[in-house]
C-alpha cells in the first residue's frame, strides 16, 4: 500500500503574493505530491502551505521550497504578529497513510540533515522528531525568535541538531518535525448560546477550565502557593476547543482543534461532546469538519459506529465511510463529499489511468477477449480469487445477521473483516499482475546499441520476469488464505449460503491454480535458475495443499447440503 505523509511548511511572508506564488509553484513543479491549500495571513506575515505525497517526494519537494524561500526572503527585513525565527519557519511532516510515526521522524531527520548541510541553514528538531526532549515544544526552540538568534547559536546547549550553528541572517533557523495529524471539527448545537457552548468545550478541552470560588461562573479563581492560577483538565486529551455563534447557520457551536488523534480520535470526541452536551440539556445536531482528513479517521468511526450496533465490520471501505458520516452527522449543514475532503482520494483522482477493477464486469470480459495479450491468465486467476474471498465474506457477514445468531456477531464480523482484505489485496493483484507485464515490454524497449546498454537492457529483462513471477506467487498466496475462511463458514456459517462457501472454495483454487501456470511460464524465462527453482517448488507445494483443501472442504459442504 503506498505510503502518504502531508507537509505544512509555515514562511515567513504572508503580504507579496508574488513571492507567495513562487514558492508554491516550486512546490507544483514537483512530481509526486500535490498542493492542497495555502493560507497567506497579512497580520501574520506568515503563509501556511499544506501538500502531500509519498515520502520521498514529499521530503524532495519540501527541500526545494526551503531553498527557495531561503531566497526570496530576508529575515532581516521581516515582522510580523506570529512568533518566527526563520524563512522556513517551520516545517512538519505528517503521517496520513500506511506509514508510522517512527518512519516519519526518520523522514524528518534526514530532511533536516540536508536543509542543514546543503543550505546551510540551522536546525532544531521538535514535536516527535526532536532529539533533545525540551526540544519537543517547539516555543523552546523558538525561544528569543529572530532576533535573539546571534545569542542563542553562541550557546553550546542551544546547538542546532543539523547544520552550522552560525548566524544566518536572511533565512534565520528553521524548526523540522514530525507531529500527529491535526483535524479541525465543530460541534453544531440545538442551541444560539456561545456561553452554554464554551461550557461544553470547557468540559471536554484537555485544557479544561479555571477553578473558582463559589459560583463556577462569576466566583473567584483559585491560585495554588505559588499564585498561578488551579485549573481543572477537560476529558478529552490533545484536544482545544472553545464556544462561538455562526451567522450562517444561525447556531452555536463547539470548535475543536485534536491535535493527537491517535490520543483521541474523531468518533471519540465526537461522542464526548454529545455526553456533555447531553448533561447541559443541548443536543448535537451534527458536526462539520474543517480542511481535510486521512482516510483512517473515517474508516476507524465507521468500525466505532457498526460495533456499538452489534453490526460486521466486514463491510466496504466506501460502506464504512457512510456510516461515519451519518454517525456523526458531517452532512448536518451542508453535503460531505468525502471525494472531495479526504486526502487519500484526492490524490487517487488525479490518476487518470484507467484500472482493470474499475472496469463492469462486462467492459474487464470485453478487455480480456482482445488481441491485446494483457490482461491475461495472471489478472484473471487474482479476479476469480477476489470473488472466492468476496463469496466467503457474504457469508459470514449473513451469518452475522442471522436472528438468534446475534451473540455470534463478533466471530463473524472478525472472518468478514479477513475475507474484505483478502478480496481487497486480490483485486489489487488484478492490475499488478498486467503492470508487471508491462514493465517486461518496457525493459525489452530499452535501447541496446552498445555493450553496456546491452547489459542494462538485459539486467533490466531479467529484474522485470522476477517480478512478474513473485506477482502470480502472492495471488497464490492470498487466494489459498481464502480457503480457511470459506471452510469455516461452510462448518459455522448460516447453513442457508453453504453453497456459496462452496464456490468461494472453487473460486479461490482455481485462481491457486491458474496463478501457479502463470509463475511457471514467467519463471522459465528466468536466468537464475537457483531463484526459480525455490518458487517453482513453493508454489507446488502451495497448490498441492489448496487442492487438497479443496476436496475436504467440498466433501462438508455436499454434508450440509444433502442433510
Amino acid at each position: 500500500m503506498k505510503q502518504i505523509i502531508e507537509c505544512v511548511p509555515n514562511f515567513s511572508e504572508g503580504r507579496d503574493m508574488t513571492v507567495i506564488k513562487q514558492i508554491t509553484d516550486v512546490i507544483e513543479s514537483c512530481d509526486g505530491v500535490r498542493l492542497l491549500d495555502v493560507d497567506p495571513g497579512h497580520a501574520t506575515n506568515r503563509t501556511v502551505v499544506t501538500f502531500v505525497g509519498t515520502p520521498e517526494e514529499v521530503i524532495e519537494a519540501a527541500f526545494q521550497v526551503v531553498k527557495k524561500a531561503s531566497e526570496l526572503i530576508d529575515m532581516s527585513k521581516h515582522s510580523g504578529a506570529h512568533p518566527r525565527f526563520g524563512a522556513t519557519d517551520v516545517c512538519p511532516l505528517v503521517p496520513v497513510a500506511n506509514i508510522t510515526m517512527e518512519e516519519v521522524v526518520k523522514f524528518a531527520h534526514k530532511l533536516a540533515q540536508r536543509i542543514g548541510e546543503e543550505l546551510e541553514i540551522p536546525i532544531y528538531c521538535y514535536e516527535d522528531a526532536a532529539k533533545i526532549p525540551e526540544r519537543r515544544n517547539l516555543a523552546f526552540c523558538r525561544s528569543g525568535e529572530y532576533e535573539g538568534l546571534q545569542q542563542k547559536l553562541a550557546d553550546p546547549n542551544m546547538k542546532p541538531d543539523y547544520g552550522p550553528a552560525k548566524f544566518n541572517a536572511k533565512a534565520g533557523v528553521t524548526a523540522v518535525g514530525a507531529r500527529d495529524f491535526l483535524v479541525a471539527i465543530n460541534y453544531n448545537l440545538n442551541t444560539t448560546s456561545t456561553r452554554r457552548a464554551n461550557a461544553i468545550a470547557f468540559d471536554v478541552r484537555e485544557k479544561g477550565r479555571p477553578q473558582r470560588e463559589g459560583n463556577a461562573v462569576t466566583g473567584k479563581k483559585l491560585t495554588d502557593a505559588n499564585g498561578k492560577e488551579v485549573w481543572t483538565p477537560g476529558t478529552l486529551k490533545g484536544t482545544k476547543a472553545i464556544g462561538w455563534f455562526i451567522d450562517e447557520y444561525g447556531i452555536a457551536q463547539v470548535s475543536m482543534n485534536i491535535t493527537n488523534i491517535t490520543q483521541t480520535p474523531v468518533h471519540i470526541a465526537f461522542d464526548e461532546v454529545c455526553s456533555k452536551a447531553q448533561a447541559r440539556g443541548i443536543r448535537v445536531s451534527g458536526s462539520e469538519i474543517v480542511g481535510l482528513v486521512p482516510k483512517k479517521v473515517l474508516i476507524d468511526a465507521g468500525n466505532h459506529y457498526l460495533g456499538k450496533q452489534n453490526r460486521s465490520l466486514g463491510i466496504s471501505e466506501e460502506e464504512k465511510v457512510k456510516i461515519a458520516v451519518k454517525s456523526m452527522g458531517l452532512d448536518d449543514l451542508k453535503p460531505f463529499n468525502p471525494q472531495e475532503k479526504v486526502i487519500e482520494y484526492l490524490l487517487e483522482s488525479e490518476n487518470t489511468e484507467q484500472k482493470l477493477v474499475d472496469m463492469t464486469c462486462t467492459g474487464f470480459a470485453n478487455e480480456t477477449a482482445s488481441e491485446s495479450p494483457a490482461p491475461g491468465g495472471g489478472s484473471i486467476a487474482a479476479y476469480m480469487a477476489s470473488l472466492g474471498a468476496a463469496l466467503g465474506t457474504m457469508v459470514a457477514n449473513l451469518s452475522s445477521h442471522k436472528p438468534g445468531w446475534d451473540d455470534r456477531w463478533e466471530e463473524f464480523s472478525q472472518w468478514a473483516e479477513k475475507g474484505q482484505a483478502l478480496k481487497d489485496e486480490l483485486l489489487h493483484l488484478v492490475d499488478e499482475d498486467t503492470r508487471s507485464f508491462n514493465l517486461i515490454m518496457d525493459a525489452f524497449g530499452l535501447p541496446k546499441k552498445t555493450d553496456e546498454e546491452k547489459a542494462a537492457r538485459k539486467a533490466a529483462i531479467q529484474d522485470a520476469t522476477k517480478y512478474a513471477t513473485r506477482i502470480p506467487y502472492r495471488t497464490m498466496e492470498k487466494a489459498a488464505e481464502v480457503l480457511p475462511l470459506c471452510k469455516a463458514m461452510a462448518e459455522k456459517g448460516n447453513p442457508n449460503s453453504v453453497s456459496d462457501a462452496g464456490v468461494g472454495v472453487l473460486a479461490a483454487v482455481a485462481g491457486v491454480r491458474g496463478a501457479y501456470l502463470n509463475v511457471l511460464i514467467n519463471a522459465s524465462d528466468l536466468e537464475d535458475k537457483a531463484w526459480a527453482g525455490e518458487i517453482i517448488a513453493n508454489a507446488e507445494e502451495l497448490m498441492n495443499e489448496a487442492m487438497a483443501s479443496e476436496k475436504e472442504i467440498m466433501e462438508l459442504v455436499l454434508g450440509v447440503i444433502k442433510r
